[in-house]
């Protein structure tokens, strides 16, 4: 059996061992479920779900996703819970688990914000405050109960009816949430005035329930107003695109464009002060582009012919001419809202404490809202009926357990949002959690310590062989390679203006090198131990080997025919951040291990220029993945920072991958956190955010749990025998109200980070 399983009608993942719903067999494959709806519907109908006609959301409680219920919402637009990211339906409502507002699922430019529950709120708050204040007077002189009937009446029915028609839905589902206890609370105070104005003699609280309907309307305001806030980093990220793009035709017209009107191959212009429109390369012209929206580095980038840009960055004072190369949702902008918005719906490890206590909380609090009724009926001061009903009326409505579900995900869905605009991308929330406890930084040499941009240094023939033609033969061959050394090679050839061949017979062996076929002629090009294997040695070259390797420099060898033809000497400098950086993270208490399939001699000369004790050289792929593996199996916490697609598997095998973004699609794709600068300062920057963020929700989970342990007791009249003090239902409210709003309050900070 496996560990987890996924609910085939509502997608939820569950646990086979304790599903709630049970199992169902069927064509020879155990299902499980969630919970008993969700096993009924699809015992009923199996290929329905199987293979279902079309993609129409199913919500969490097994009900399939209602259409918009507020006129004018898009039904295109899919709407989710921040605290159970599992619940999807088309357009805006109410969670069905926790009864929350939903959210959209993503945002776009063209995608207005859908405030429709906040006005809905604030409407409700205003006229039920100016109901609720003459109540509340009439109330305390203890006056008029008939009028103050008529004032409360429209406060609960009409004010409250929000929350009595989640608390009924909660109750239908057998999913309890805050707005259960808000339901039973408020109606148990109104309907026992309502029988004392009936029936003479028991006091009346319809003060208390109109301003705990009031308080709770407030509470959600506040909410939802906090709640937009948390979605600001996603907006400001589509804010950074452009609305239009200047194409420049063929005959040299310039002409305003709307921006999904470009085209990959199309000539844009950039003038000063203008936004890049979408990713691409320079043409024409020259300029310096702020990054600083996109990588977090504040510094302006130069940017000359050949140069990359990045759609949604922000040219300075020059003019350029580029072409568009990626645009509509395969630009890194677009790459980067979709990769937030799919980390601020994850859920982290340390979340599960919360979903426990959840689960049983609700419960818990109706059972301590009947004991205390219970007690202060059968030994409370006279009159019984009214102590009993006050005292459990301010539990059910101090305890929220919508503090403790929101404790997590809204500090990881700021923290992602704050990553992103400092050149952060999480993946997961799984990984930022993790990020905390890494206690070893492993990372790869080539294009994570070094530029990743080699250059070719030298070419050494051995007697015999012209050094053009040994270059031209090589990089021939390497023209069919993805390896950054091969770049290298091409372009020094092309530099040379040497011409080059077609090559057949390709194959590459990763970590090691390449063999085919240039000319006529076989070709081997790459690591001394590669041409060994191949019997071909290369002892006439080692004093020139070892030289240039105590220099720093990366030696590739060529052998033509099974004999050896020399060797080309390439360089790749270290990155100007990367002592800083290093020296940052071993302060952090990190160890640092630097793994690279280069020679012993290039990796202790860039490892003494680092300071990095600890070396692993000549390392091919699975190796890599065995050191990371082997570290793990020692107890250490590990991250792995690599850009290569030979880095792929060491990624995927870390606790935490870290993919730098100037590298490889499949490292990028391996990995838990991507920097889109690549360079270690940002995984400085991620680790402090981690521990922010980390930080940030054990306040959050650490309020709600002092919170509730302190509230309900309280409520529940522990001060009474010894001081004589009850809490009011009232004061209950305006606690319950503030307690999710100081929780969203406190994850708000993060954005300043």
């Amino acid at each position: 059996m496996t560990d987890t399983a996924k609910d085939p009608v509502c997608g939820m993942t569950v646990n086979p061992a304790s599903a709630r719903g049970g199992s169902y067999e069927h064509a020879g494959q155990t299902y499980y479920f969630c919970g008993p709806r969700c096993r009924e519907r699809f015992s009923a109908d199996p290929a329905r779900f199987l293979a279902p006609p079309s993609a129409a959301p199913v919500a969490a409680d097994g009900t399939d996703a209602k259409p918009p219920s507020t006129p004018g919402a898009r039904a295109s637009v899919l709407y989710t819970c921040p605290m159970h990211p599992e619940v999807r339906q088309n357009g805006p409502g109410s969670c069905p688990k926790c009864g929350m507002a939903l959210e959209p699922v993503t945002l776009s430019a063209d995608q207005p914000e859908d405030d429709s529950e906040l006005r809905d709120m604030s409407r409700r708050l205003l006229i039920c405050a100016a109901l609720t204040l003459p109540t509340a007077v009439l109330g305390m002189l203890e006056v008029q109960p008939l009028l103050q009937l008529v004032l409360s009446a429209p406060v609960v029915l009409w004010g409250g009816l929000p929350f009595f028609q989640r608390g009924l839905a909660s109750l239908v589902s057998r999913q309890l949430n805050m707005f259960t206890l808000i339901a039973l609370g408020t109606s148990a105070a109104f309907g026992f005035s309502v029988y004392a104005v009936l029936f003479p003699g028991p006091p009346v609280y319809f003060e208390a329930s109109a301003v705990i309907v009031t308080l709770v309307l407030l509470g959600q305001v506040l909410e939802l107003r906090a709640r937009r806030a948390t979605s600001g980093a996603l907006r400001a990220l589509l804010g950074l695109s452009p609305k239009t793009a200047r194409r420049v035709s063929g005959d040299g017209r310039e002409l305003d464009v709307p921006l999904d009107q470009v085209k990959v191959g199309d000539r844009l212009r950039v003038r000063p002060g203008e936004k890049v429109p979408v990713d691409g390369s320079v043409l024409e012209g020259s300029s310096a582009v702020d990054e600083s929206s996109i990588s977090g580095e504040p510094l302006p980038v130069e940017k000359t012919l050949g140069a990359r840009v990045v759609g949604g960055t922000l040219n300075g004072q020059g003019s350029f001419v580029m072409q568009a190369e990626r645009v509509g949702q395969e630009t890194l902008l677009a790459q980067i809202v979709r990769l937030v918005g799919e980390a601020q719906r994850s859920r982290a490890p340390i979340q599960r404490l919360a979903d426990v206590v959840s689960s049983w909380f609700v419960p818990a609090v109706v059972a301590s809202a009947l004991i205390t009724a219970a007690i202060w009926g059968i030994w409370g001061p006279e009159p019984r009926a009214a102590h009993a009903l006050v005292n459990a009326v301010a539990v059910l409505i101090i305890a929220c357990p919508c503090a403790l579900g929101l404790a997590t995900p809204m500090s990881i869905m700021i923290g992602t949002g704050r990553g992103a605009g400092l050149g952060i991308l999480i993946k997961r929330a799984d990984a930022l959690e993790q990020l905390e406890q890494v206690d070893t930084l492993v990372v790869d040499k080539t294009g994570t310590l070094t530029e990743g941009r080699p250059r070719l240094e030298a070419v050494v023939p051995v007697d015999g062989f012209d050094s053009a033609k040994l270059l031209a033969l090589a990089a021939s061959l390497e023209r069919a390679s993805e390896h950054p050394l091969a770049s290298a090679i091409v372009a020094g050839a092309e530099t040379r203006g040497l011409s080059l061949q077609a090559a057949s017979d390709f194959h590459a062996e990763s970590g090691k090198g390449i063999r085919g076929v240039v000319g006529g002629q076989t070709l081997l090009v790459g690591t001394e131990a590669f041409l060994a294997e191949q019997q071909v040695s290369a002892a006439s070259l080692q004093a020139e080997i070892a030289e240039r390797r105590r220099d720093g420099q990366t030696v590739v060898l060529v052998a033509v025919d099974g004999a050896l033809a020399g060797l080309l000497a390439v360089t790749d400098p270290i990155k100007a951040s990367a002592a800083a950086a290093l020296s940052e993270l071993r302060r952090l208490g990190l160890r640092i291990v630097m793994l690279t399939g280069d020679s012993a001699a290039t990796a202790q000369s860039v490892a003494g220029r680092l300071g990095i004790d600890e070396v692993h050289a000549d390392v091919l792929p699975a190796r890599k993945h065995a050191i990371v593996s082997e570290l793990k199996r020692q107890g250490r916490k590990v991250a792995m920072a690599g850009d290569g697609t030979n880095d792929a598997p060491a990624l995927a095998a870390a606790d935490v991958g870290i993919a730098m973004g100037t590298g490889t699609d499949v490292a990028i794709q391996s990995a838990g956190i991507t920097l889109v600068k690549g360079d270690l300062g940002g995984v400085v920057r991620a680790r402090r955010l981690s521990v922010s963020v980390m930080r940030n929700i054990r306040q959050n989970l650490a309020f709600a749990f002092v919170y509730n342990t302190l509230g309900i007791p309280l409520a529940a009249g522990l001060l009474y025998p010894f001081f004589g003090l009850l809490l009011s239902p009232m004061l209950a409210g305006a606690a319950m109200a503030l307690s999710s709003v100081s929780v969203i309050g406190n994850a708000l900070r993060l954005r300043r980070a």
